[in-house]
């Protein structure tokens, strides 16, 4: 294979994995906003002394909340486990197995 082959597959993963990050991003100022509107149109709906702080005003924010941490996991989690070079060195591993499967 050529250099460039290589150097294309390189950007490809890197592409992808930009648009992983700024999807993420993306989810999290929508989640923002988002609760932020929810936040005010519950405290101008309370009643004269009611309190905010009941289960139902914080049950979007939560349940998403959960959601969007498992989407930051899926995200940045396997580069802090695995480490930013593991895919690469497993790629190359693999294709040295194949290689040597092919020649015996």
């Amino acid at each position: 294979m050529e250099p460039n082959y290589f150097e294309k597959e390189r950007y490809d993963r890197a592409k992808k994995r930009v648009k992983k990050i700024s999807g993420f991003y993306s989810h999290l100022l929508v989640y923002i906003v988002v609760n932020l509107m929810l936040v005010v149109v519950n405290y101008q709906q309370l009643s004269l002394g009611e309190s905010y702080f009941k289960w139902h005003n914080f049950t979007t924010l939560f349940f998403w909340g959960i959601g969007l941490l498992a989407h930051g996991l899926s995200v940045f989690m396997p580069y802090m486990v695995l480490g930013k070079d593991w895919e690469e060195r497993k790629i190359k591993e693999l294709m040295e197995k194949d290689r040597k499967n092919n020649w015996e």
